[in-house]
């Protein structure tokens, strides 16, 4: 049995990073030398390797496969994984293109409730760099896409070196150059990216690409990237080492921000080269399960989440981001772009239908079309049955292969005071509506404006945001089935230019475990129409933080998170601008919005821990587990300078509580009792998962 050597791996570690790469001129597109090479790898792969010795082999691979889902405009936070398959593969191969992978164990985790189906090919590995056709997901994902190094690829795609890298194994230098590969129609199902190929064999070392637009069948598909990475076995033969695909869905029926990813991750090792292989082992499907008495007596370490790789949760592995990077380099941008089309569209669930104490039912509905270039139109509009008004919002945006995109808007809306939602719009609308609970704040907005979203710089990603807005109160218009509604905020009639920057960052690795950071600054003139201001044109400022961190220990977890908040103006302040706190999240224990000041703090810590509960099927979406999780927590509010209109507070206002989290944590309970004598009290609240109030 052969095994990897350490020189193997530092070699394959020096190819993927190009710590020595060596600039290898500026070719030309097709020029003689680079095509020279191409063909050369080309008729090796025709030959089965470039080398008739090469019977067959047998190895071991070992891998995940993860199913991932992003929510949010712009998907600010990195993905959480709601299912993860960890494989382990025999795999076999014989001359000439003869393939079979049995798996040997399989066992998943579910973290969230999904009827998601794997392909059958995705379940194993990539042999011998893909076939001349290339085809993934059993041909309903790409089908029938020509590979470069093929007799038709040479005519379909162009080539150009563009890097080289020079590397010792066993005593001796080889010679990798990078060839950049384009398709010569951009408008054809094509592939673009990199081969990278050994100048002594003319093996293929690396392949990292991804796929033209209309190479995908399937509509809902984002993009697909794939990088496989061979290794020298015995000296001579590039064997596959290590591969990555991920494959990014997002919704073509309805514009929410929600993303789903599919990622792969391979590793292959422990070769065994010319074992006489019988022809009969490859009779059948390539890629089958061993019977469940082998896969049932796999002899497994650990827990998957534990061993899955860390970059796995990440918002796109870095070989991942680098494919992509240099696809959108090599094609115009619209090669890679989905194509134009007209499609519902709505932010969230509750753009269609809410209720709250202002507009009592309302009911929305809104279209998207995408017109080319990157240019999208949008539009949306709402119907109060209570207030009799209407509401809408139209945009025109231009996004960027890069992830930037600029926007012009013009909106009439209302906008909830506060940083911080107390509760998912869903269950909002049904407390408001049947008990006369309406955890929301609104005042009036009506405005024009652009926005921009800058990208990531430092680790950090940034947007802009600049309006002209008209805002002023709204009204009580509905009742409730049970009980009476209050009042709304004494939001001023006003005038108002304003500025806003929003930057957040991920922090992975430290030491409060996965940390997450949001700040929002902004500010602007403002002058009033019905109300009387000491000055004419007078301005604000306002800045906002929150931080949340996670840390496991063993198998409970410790949640810490903290908001800060102040506003300051040159006369005085809007009541819209104050900082609101109180409710289950801001302050549990206390009214919402029991507390409207200058200066505003909030800290919460929370263990979470596993006991026993009873499971439930969800069908096709998979079982819940026979847990729940229980979570202590205590909480304190700060807060100075109070707002003229609210109940005057100052200081310190803690409280404690426990939470209930059942059905894959999608649910939650809440019993918590603030302990500032006088304005504590206990609360009850019932939501959903805090991941999903941004599409609900």
């Amino acid at each position: 049995m052969l095994r990897f050597s350490a020189a193997h791996a530092a070699a394959l570690c020096v190819l993927v990073g190009f710590a020595t790469a060596q600039p290898a001129g500026a070719q030309a597109w097709d020029d003689p030398r680079t095509m020279a090479l191409v063909e050369r790898a080309t008729q090796g792969r025709a030959e089965q390797l470039a080398d008739s010795t090469l019977v067959d082999y047998r190895a071991t691979a070992h891998g995940y496969l993860t199913f991932l889902v992003q929510f949010g405009q712009g998907f600010p936070d990195p993905p959480s994984v709601v299912k993860s398959d960890e494989l382990a593969l025999q795999v076999y191969w014989r001359a000439p293109n003869l393939s079979k992978q049995i798996i040997q164990g399989r066992r998943d985790t579910l973290l969230l409730p999904t009827d998601i189906r794997y392909h059958q090919d995705h379940l194993g590995i990539v042999q011998n760099n893909f076939p001349n056709f290339i085809r993934l997901g059993e041909g309903d994902e790409v089908r029938d896409v020509p590979h470069p190094l093929s007799a038709d690829g040479l005519h379909e795609y162009d080539f150009a070196i563009r890097d080289s890298l020079a590397i010792r194994l066993a005593g001796q230098n080889r010679f990798v150059y990078e060839v950049a590969v384009r398709p010569r129609d951009e408008n054809a199902a094509r592939i673009v990216g990199a081969i990278y190929i050994d100048t002594t064999s003319a093996q293929v070392v690396r392949m990292a690409f991804a796929f033209t637009r209309p190479a995908y069948l399937d509509k809902d598909l984002e993009d697909i990237s794939i990088v496989l990475e061979n290794a020298l076995v015995e000296d001579r033969f590039w064997l596959p080492y290590r591969q990555e695909i991920e494959i990014r869905r997002t919704g073509t029926w309805l514009q929410f921000p929600a993303r789903g990813i599919i990622r792969g991750r391979w590793d292959i090792c422990c070769y065994q080269i010319n074992t006489h292989l019988s022809p009969s082992l490859f009779l059948g499907p390539e890629i089958v399960q061993a019977p469940p008495r082998v896969t049932g007596s796999y002899k497994w370490t650990g827990h998957i989440l534990d061993s899955l790789p860390a970059d796995v949760r990440a918002a796109t592995e870095a070989d991942v981001a680098r494919v992509q990077a240099e696809a959108r380099d090599l094609v115009r941008t619209e090669a890679l772009s989905r194509a134009a089309g007209v499609q519902p569209a709505a932010r969230r669930v509750s753009d269609f239908a809410r209720v709250d104490r202002v507009e009592g039912l309302a009911l929305g509905a809104g279209a998207a079309a995408r017109v080319g270039g990157g240019v999208s139109v949008s539009a949306a509009g709402r119907w109060g049955f209570d207030d009799h008004q209407a509401k809408g919002r139209g945009a025109v945006e231009l996004d960027g292969a890069d992830g930037r995109s600029v926007q012009v808007f013009a909106m009439r809306d209302y906008r909830d005071a506060g940083d911080v939602a107390e509760a998912s719009s869903i269950v909002n609308s049904i407390a408001a509506q049947e008990f006369g609970t309406d955890r929301t704040d609104p005042y009036d907005v009506r405005g024009v404006g652009a926005g921009a979203t800058l990208g990531t710089w430092a680790g950090v990603d940034w947007s802009l945001t600049a309006a002209h807005e008209e805002q002023g109160r709204l009204t009580v218009h509905a009742t409730p089935w049970h009980g009476a509604y209050g009042a709304t905020l004494p939001a001023w009639s006003l005038t108002e230019e304003r500025l806003g920057l929003d930057v957040s960052r991920a922090l992975p690795a430290t030491a409060l475990g996965d940390v997450r950071v949001h700040a929002q600054v902004r500010g602007g003139w403002y002058a009033g129409r019905d109300t009387t201001l000491a000055e004419r044109h007078p301005d604000f400022e306002r800045a906002f933080v929150e931080i949340h961190a996670q840390r496991k220990v063993g198998a409970d977890a410790l949640l810490l998170a903290a908001t800060a908040a102040g506003v300051r103006a040159s006369s005085g302040i809007p009541a819209q601008e104050y900082v609101f706190l109180g409710g289950p999240v801001s302050g549990p224990g206390y009214d919402y919005h029991r507390f409207a000041s200058q200066l505003g703090a909030t800290g919460h810590a929370e263990w979470r821990l596993g006991i026993p509960f009873f499971g439930m099927s969800l069908g096709a979406f998979g079982r819940a587990p026979a847990s729940a999780t229980l979570a202590p927590y205590v909480h304190t509010v700060y807060v100075a300078r109070s707002a003229p209109f609210a109940t005057p507070a100052n200081g310190w206002y803690p409280s404690a509580g426990v939470g209930l989290l059942v059905l894959f944590d999608l649910a939650r309970f809440d019993v918590a009792r603030g302990l500032r004598r006088g304005a504590g009290r206990w609360t009850f609240s019932f939501d959903v998962a805090p991941a999903l109030w941004r599409v609900l």
